[in-house]
Formats: C-alpha cells, sequence, structure tokens
C-alpha cells in the first residue's frame, strides 16, 4: 500500500465513482471488486482496517455444518441456498490466497453408534451440496485412528469420529491482503478516517462525504457518484447518517474465543464439539502455534462490554472439556478476543444464534446509499460482487462481470509450499520466523526482508518467544498503514493472539519503532504503550488471570 499520506492526498483531489464506508471483510471485498471493474474506488474506515468483526472470527472458511442442520429441519431453503454458496465460495478463498488459507480436517468425535451414523449422515449431506467444490470426503474413523489422529480426546466411551473438510484462514491479514491488492488495482483507501456527514445534490441524493482524521483531527470532504455503506455491525448508523427515516436493522450477537497454548490439546486437525447444553457448535482448532476455542453467541445489550468475561470463558470450557482427556481450565488462557457479528433483524423475538447469517442489499432510493447488511467471511466476495451488480445498476450503465473468482490476492504470486524453507534458507532466519513471515505475508515478505539491507540489527524478534522481527514492523507502519501498537500486534503480525503477556513485553519496542517512524514527540510512545497495556489488562483482569501472568 501507498503511504497513508499519499492517500489522504489522493482522497481530496479529484472525484470518485464509489466510495466504500467500512474496511472490514465486506467493505474491502466491495472496494476490490469495484476498482477492478473500473470504477474509480476509495475505502474509508472509521478505525483500522479489520479492527472488528472481521479479526475476530473463528478463523474458518465454511459452509457451515450447524446452518446445514438448521436448514434441513426447518425445511429452509433461504439457509440451504447460503450453505451452498458458502461451500462454492470456499474454493476462491482458499485458491486466491494459499499463503493465508488452506484447508483443514474436522473431526466429530462420537460416543455411541447412533450418533455416529447420525453425524456421518449430515456429512454426507454437507460434502452432497458442495458437490464439485468439496475438498476431501467426509469419512468414519475408528477408535484407534482418532485417537492417533487427536490422541487428546476423552477415551472412555469413544467409539470414533467423522472426519470432514473445511477451511481455515488468517482472517485480519486476508483482509489486508485485500485491501493491499485493491490499492495496487489503482484505489484509494484509508483507516482512521470516520465519515461524519452527506453532502447532496439537488434532487437530495448523496454526493460527497465529510470524514475526520481520527489521528489528526482534520476534516476533509471527498466527491462521490455513489455510496456503499459496509461497515457491518455500525450500519445503522450510516444508513440514519444519509436518512434518518430508515429503522433500524442490525442486530449484532457478540461472540469471544480463548487462545490456549498448542500442548494442552495434542494434534493437528480441528476439533467440532457437536452437543452443547444450549445446541450451538463449538470449535477447537489449531490456529498458528495456538489452540483456538470458540465461539459464543449473545445478544447484545448496553451492557455488553467487548471483553471475554468469566462466565463466558467458563461456559466454552464447559462444552469442550467433557471430550478432552485432560480438561482445560480458564487459568490456563494465554489470550482471547470478542467480536460482534452483523446479524440483521427477522422480526421479534428470535434469538440472535436462529438468525440467518446471509447476506442483503439494501437500496435507499432517497439517498442513494446502498448498504450491504449481515453475511459472514466466507460470503464476502459473492457480497461484494451483488453489492457492486446494485452499484453499477444505480449508475445506470452495464453491469459488468466481476473478476473476483479467480484473482490472486496481494502475497500470492510466487508462493508455494516451499516458500518458507527458501526464505529460512536465504535470510538465515530462524525456523518459526520463516515460517510465521510466510504465513503471515506470502511473497510479500520477501519485501518486509529486504529491510534487512537497510539495518541488519532488524532481524531481531520484538519479545522472547515471538516469531516476529523488527523488519516485519518496520515494512507494516511503512507499506501497510499500520499507526498504533495495536494495529502492529492484533492485526498485521498477530502476536497478541499469540499471547497477551508477550505483547505486553513487546509493546515499548514496537512504540520505539513507531516514534522512529512516525517521528513522534517525547513522551508519545511511553503514553502509547500504557494505553495499549491497559487494554491488555482490562482483559486479564475481566478473566481474573492478572495475578497469575505476572
Amino acid at each position: 500500500m501507498k503511504h497513508r499520506t499519499e492517500e489522504k492526498v489522493s482522497a481530496t483531489q479529484g472525484s470518485f465513482d464509489v466510495c466504500v464506508i467500512g474496511g472490514g471483510a465486506s467493505g474491502a471485498g466491495c472496494a476490490l471488486d469495484a476498482q477492478l471493474r473500473g470504477l474509480k474506488t476509495i475505502l474509508l474506515d472509521a478505525g483500522d482496517f479489520a479492527s472488528a468483526a472481521s479479526s475476530a472470527s473463528t478463523k474458518l472458511v465454511h459452509g457451515g455444518v450447524r446452518y446445514l442442520e438448521q436448514a434441513i429441519k426447518s425445511f429452509n431453503l433461504e439457509e440451504y441456498r447460503m450453505v451452498k454458496n458458502a461451500l462454492r465460495e470456499r474454493l476462491y478463498m482458499l485458491a486466491n490466497a494459499p499463503h493465508l488459507a488452506h484447508p483443514a480436517q474436522f473431526l466429530v468425535p462420537v460416543y455411541s453408534w447412533a450418533r455416529a451414523a447420525y453425524y456421518l449422515l449430515g456429512m454426507e449431506l454437507y460434502d452432497a451440496v458442495a458437490a464439485e467444490s468439496n475438498l476431501f470426503p467426509s469419512r468414519f474413523l475408528s477408535r484407534e485412528e482418532t485417537l492417533d489422529t487427536m490422541p487428546g480426546l476423552k477415551a472412555r466411551g469413544l467409539r470414533g469420529a467423522v472426519s470432514y473438510s473445511d477451511g481455515q484462514f488468517d482472517d485480519a491479514r486476508y483482509d489486508l491482503a485485500l485491501i493491499e491488492t485493491f490499492v495496487a488495482a489503482g484505489g484509494t483507501a484509508l483507516n482512521y478516517a470516520r465519515v461524519t456527514g452527506f453532502g447532496r445534490d439537488d434532487r437530495g441524493m448523496l454526493s460527497s462525504a465529510t470524514a475526520r482524521d481520527e489521528l489528526s483531527g482534520e476534516t476533509f470532504s471527498v466527491s462521490v457518484k455513489k455510496f456503499v455503506n459496509a461497515t457491518g455491525t455500525g450500519a445503522d448508523k450510516i444508513r440514519a447518517l444519509a436518512n434518518p427515516m430508515l429503522a433500524a436493522r442490525m442486530r449484532p450477537s457478540k461472540g469471544v474465543h480463548l487462545l490456549f497454548s498448542a500442548e494442552t490439546f495434542a494434534g493437528t486437525d480441528a476439533l467440532l464439539v457437536p452437543h452443547t447444553e444450549d445446541g450451538r457448535v463449538i470449535f477447537a482448532l489449531p490456529w498458528q502455534g495456538r489452540l483456538l476455542v470458540g465461539t459464543t453467541d449473545e445478544e447484545v445489550t448496553p451492557a455488553t462490554r467487548m471483553l471475554v468475561t468469566k462466565d463466558e470463558a467458563e461456559y466454552l470450557l464447559r462444552q469442550l472439556n467433557p471430550y478432552l482427556e485432560t480438561p482445560l481450565r480458564r487459568q490456563q488462557t494465554v489470550s482471547g478476543m470478542a467480536g460482534l457479528r452483523p446479524l440483521v433483524a427477522a422480526g421479534q423475538g428470535t434469538a440472535t444464534s436462529r438468525l440467518i447469517r446471509d447476506h442483503e442489499v439494501e437500496l435507499d432510493s432517497s439517498s442513494g446509499m446502498i448498504s450491504i447488511l449481515g453475511g459472514k467471511w466466507t460470503t464476502h466476495r459473492l457480497m461484494a460482487e451483488d453489492t457492486i451488480d446494485a452499484v453499477q445498476r444505480e449508475m445506470g450503465g452495464p453491469v459488468t462481470p466481476s473478476t473476483t473468482k479467480q484473482h490472486p490476492l496481494a502475497g500470492a504470486a510466487g508462493y508455494d509450499k516451499g516458500f518458507s524453507k527458501d526464505i529460512e534458507k536465504e535470510y538465515s532466519l530462524p525456523a518459526d520466523v520463516a515460517k510465521h513471515l510466510a504465513g503471515k505475508f506470502g511473497s510479500t515478505a520477501l519485501e518486509a526482508l529486504q529491510l534487512l539491507q537497510e539495518n541488519p540489527a532488524w532481524n531481531r524478534r520484538i519479545a522472547a518467544g515471538l516469531p516476529v522481527i523488527e523488519a516485519e514492523i518496520i515494512f507494516c507502519i511503512r507499506s501497510e498503514m499500520a499507526e498504533t501498537i495495536e494495529d502492529l500486534l492484533a492485526r498485521r503480525t498477530g502476536a497478541q493472539l499469540h499471547g497477551w503477556t508477550e505483547a505486553i513485553e513487546a509493546a515499548p519496542r514496537v512504540a520505539e519503532l513507531l516514534a522512529q517512524e512516525k517521528h513522534w514527540e517525547p513522551g508519545r510512545p511511553a503514553s502509547a504503550v500504557s494505553e495499549y497495556t491497559t487494554k491488555i489488562s482490562a482483559f486479564l483482569d475481566e478473566l481474573g488471570l492478572s495475578e497469575a501472568k505476572k
């Protein structure tokens, strides 16, 4: 990407065909699709790219086995179509960014033969719905095969497991890859640019936006023909700015995840917990050297805090532990996250866990605003295609075909399975550092490593136990619009999910590098570290882990 200052200059000069508001999965997807169709496009995000729900997912590229079960039980054709679309879209996500997304095997442990038959039939239906999009066929594993594959499972009473295929991915980095690909195609992207109002033409249609630079406090205006509202759970706020008469549509739900050391549950495959006390599905999956456990699904209230609470943590462990030989304890948590799902209202009284995860493209004829509502990560590309189809229809020209089904994202060109070993050897990197760089950046890692020619000392780790080196931090500051410690540790490098204590340890050095690159005034690095560590400490305090982590 360009430097943020350059992007801001681009934003204020000339006019744009499309302005996409929101830099999460749906916004990044819309911006890329629009730009590739020849529409001059700008993307504005009020915070950092992927800083909300788009970096707090379960990291799955999937159709949704639970959604298929619900579709069959309720004879819901709409939900069935959503699953089928997602299974097809899964292939595009895996193919367009092989460094960020990959197939995975999921095991559903069974402790009765009746359950074994039920789950195997269900997964075979999942395969059938996927049809030619299937990754590999489902099958039944014997008790011995299951324990060989997943030795951490509770052995007593185990009959075996049903194996099925789905995908895993790095959500924050995938979002950034979409945006980097968009910028490389000629688009303009700006984070920390909050839309605060709209200008209108003589017909009352939106024709410009006023935005505030959240870093400098300055305001600027952008002239635009069509606006796309892709702000997820914040969609109602932008809808109200465009047309105060619109009724609220969003019903966000909170989901949390916990991360544990990989040693707490041996194996390289993912576990699906099929039976929970409230009928949900819980996953425990290996993810970048950690075990990721989630998720919950609770409707948001005015009292909701974006932290992982003790009750939420205990709920997750209460569902998972009956399947483990050695139960996990809340005190073993090394990191966690909380996010909001952008669910669309489906009538009064419907629990958020029952709301369909499909999307809706809404056109407000009074203002011309086009909003993409709902949806999920796996279908972000299809959501964008439907949205930009609507944009082109409203612009009065032809609807040109989307080209995003087969469009490699930043970092994909030149990447293969041997890439990690290649850079490990060429740059004399520790194996974990090379694997980390390859998995986060793909072939773009070479640009970060070239910075070692400028300063060989940047090959140092930012904290003991983390695979992140200083050159990576410098690269993200210079080339990926990272502006804060959290931008770097939570989303650009993933260090925060590796461990809260390691992230706190790394924060001072990261602040020094930011100060060096951004020319911060004296005193700002210390205040930035304090702000960041206070935020992380809130998670530790909420979970009762502050003393345990000291």
